[in-house]
């Protein structure tokens, strides 16, 4: 097999370790502009339910893999590594390895898909099968435990909904990023509150308690010096980060917070009643009922402002049917389940479905 190194060290290991017996593995990544994470999971008899909890053998986590944000060339040295990492953690190597399923955002055309699987095979012997999608697709199968059916939100730095129907159509709404409009996400809250400090300093906004608050969190003494502070380092996910003081200045009666988080709320439940509606999950009487799996620091309950629910109500009055779930277990597993269930479908001669139907690529020897 090909073999593909970083700085000739990130396989290295397995000169050194043996395999645990006869013993094989599946791969679970779930790649996002924040964090990137590895699970490692033996293959286990089928089981309905599954065994609780879930048998992962190793888990490791790296930096951003999304190459829109960092580059193709920085993403893949985060994705190698952090697979080789997990590998390392459980006593593996790639030799055990039956199934690699990587969920990265970023992934939106087949192209991205494409890309991808062609670096993978470099990496992995032929017998492994290599399945490639969107973050979201890992996101919705930890809440269906690796089915791929319902809608999943996500709204963490960044925002998408995605969904799929039972017999493997395919939407998905959002997710384009803060340049062509991320409104709900983390990212677009906080930037919608530095825009409001900008704008109240300005005499062209309402004065909101957002300026001191913020202005203290970064340590800065001046609206004036966000500017400096902005632009220093404009990266999503550090933008992000002043969410909590955007829902703390709600919850103290601030309008402008809370009129910047009623948008998020308004934006996100749009997102997914756009997926609803073209997949027509709801059923034909609009009342039929589906899972929202939700996932993401945006969606998390607070003390008074809770936008995950505040989003399942709005959603609600137009889809009555609707079954919102919070994963047991986090996307990176999901990610895992899905490859498990993949494989599944190959031992019992079904034809695994084509990248168009699944959002997933197979690799074939």
């Amino acid at each position: 097999m090909k073999k593909r190194y970083r700085n000739g060290e990130t396989w290295d290991f397995e000169h050194e370790i043996g395999v645990l017996g006869d013993r094989e593995v599946i791969l679970g990544l779930d790649g996002g502009t924040t964090s990137t994470i590895c699970i490692c999971m033996p293959i286990f008899p089928f089981s309905d339910p599954f065994p609780d909890p879930l048998p992962v053998l190793s888990r490791a986590v790296a930096g951003c893999s999304n190459h829109n944000s960092v580059g193709e060339t920085a993403a893949r040295e985060t994705l190698e590594q952090v697979m080789a990492d997990a590998l390392l953690k459980s006593g593996s190597n790639r030799s055990a390895v039956r199934a690699v399923c990587l969920s990265v955002s970023g992934v939106n055309h087949s192209t991205d898909e494409l890309g991808i699987l062609n670096w993978l095979r470099e990496i992995f012997p032929t017998h492994v099968k290599l399945y490639v999608q969107n973050d979201a697709v890992a996101a919705l199968a930890s809440g269906t435990m690796g089915k791929l059916h319902g809608c999943v939100l996500i709204a963490g730095t960044g925002s998408i909904a995605f969904g799929f129907t039972e017999d493997g159509r395919q939407a998905r709404a959002a997710g384009a990023g803060p340049v062509l409009g991320d409104r709900g996400s983390g990212y677009g809250i906080a930037a919608q509150a530095l825009t409001a400090i900008i704008r109240a300093y300005d005499g062209r906004g309402p004065v909101t308690i957002l300026s001191s608050n913020i202005l203290q969190i970064l340590g800065l003494s001046s609206p004036d010096e966000l500017i400096g502070w902005t632009y220093a380092d404009p990266s999503w996910a550090r933008i992000a980060a002043l969410v909590p003081v955007v829902v703390a200045c709600a919850e103290a009666g601030d309008r402008v917070a809370h009129e910047i988080l009623q948008d998020s709320v308004e934006e996100l439940a749009l997102s997914v009643k756009a997926v609803v509606q073209r997949l027509g999950l709801c059923g034909e009487d609009g009342k039929g009922s589906f899972p929202l799996v939700m996932v993401g620091g945006v969606l998390e309950a607070n003390n008074k402002w809770d936008i995950g629910k505040e989003v399942v109500n709005h959603i609600s009055k137009s889809y009555p049917g609707v079954l919102p779930i919070r994963p047991k277990v986090e996307p990176a597993v999901g990610a895992a389940l899905l490859g498990w269930n993949f494989l599944l479908k190959e031992s019992h001669m079904e034809p695994c479905k084509t990248s168009e139907e699944w959002n997933c690529t197979v690799a074939r020897p």
